[in-house]
Order: C-alpha cells, then structure tokens, then sequence
C-alpha cells in the first residue's frame, strides 16, 4: 500500500471484504449478542449502554463483512426506544449477508505500475 495514492487506499479500505462462512457465523455472532445485551440489559439504556452496544456492533460488523448502506437506518433506529428491543441487528446483518452473496463484489484491480517502469499492455 505503500505505493497507493488517498484515492486507492480509500476505495480499498471501504471495499467489501469475500464474505467466508467464518465471517458470516462471526457476522451475526456480533449481531445475535448485541440485540440479545440490549434486550436483558433493558434498564441499562439509560446509562447509554445501548448506545455503546450499538457503535461496537456497526463497527464490527463493517469490518468484518465490510460496510453496507444498511447498516445506517439500522444504528438509527436502535436510538428509538421500545425499537430497540427488536432484533434490528441480527435483521440487517442477514439482510446484508442474502444481499452480499447474490451480488458478489467486482474483483479488485490488479495494481497499477509504477510510473518509472514501462507498461505492457497484452
């Protein structure tokens, strides 16, 4: 990545990763604990224990199966009380997972050569 420019190094870090079946269990590993603390801990939501669990969740779940646009109105609707209590996260983390493997993301490029070496194109 030395090599990379902002541009490249941004689009790689925000570029899905291959979901394996790994990814996928520890996926909604995450997800399955994050809604099941936020419903026994019910009392702790106004400690904004809630909110805690849900910014460790989406952040995990980015980095494991890689960010998806779902995930957004998902952290927002777990600020809404009584919502919360749905399993939103364990939801969207499937919903993220069915939507990933039916359209699977473009292979990377292959890296682009260095300016001082000439370019064979075949």
């Amino acid at each position: 990545m030395a090599g990379m420019n902002l541009p490249e190094k941004l689009n790689s870090l925000f570029r899905p990763p291959q979901l394996t079946r790994p990814r996928i269990f520890l996926a909604l590993a995450i997800a399955m604990a994050a809604d099941g603390l936020q419903l026994m801990g019910g009392w702790l939501a106004w400690l904004f224990v809630d909110q805690a669990i849900d910014c460790v969740a989406m952040v995990l779940i980015s980095r494991i199966i890689g960010f998806h646009i779902l995930l957004l109105p998902t952290f927002v609707l777990e600020l809404i009380p009584l919502i919360d209590d749905l399993p939103t996260w364990t939801a969207c983390t499937a919903a993220v997972i069915v939507l990933r493997q039916r359209n699977p993301p473009a292979p990377r490029p292959p890296p682009s050569a260095p300016p001082d070496k000439p370019v064979i194109d075949v």
